[in-house]
């Protein structure tokens, strides 16, 4: 990738799943990247997971899926 400034979970499994955004940010190590076990155990909140010393921030954003989906039906609807 060379290179990234942030990581971040959304939606049904990146908001929910933190054995999903353990094994990822795992995975993606090798960017400098660690994450913080208890933070990454919150569900349902913005919050930060990486630790302080990670070179590469990730983070939990949850979204409304269904408010976005409502915005666009009405957007093309609306055409």
């Amino acid at each position: 990738m060379n290179g990234v400034d942030g990581i971040i979970f959304t939606a049904g499994i990146g908001e929910n799943s933190a054995s999903t955004r353990a094994a990822i940010c795992e995975y993606l190590g090798y960017l400098g990247l660690e994450i913080c076990p208890e933070c990454n155990a919150k569900r349902g909140e913005d919050i930060i997971i990486s630790t302080a010393d990670s070179k590469v921030k990730a983070m939990v954003i949850p979204t409304n899926e269904e408010l976005v989906i409502a915005r666009d039906t009405k957007e093309l609807v609306a055409k």
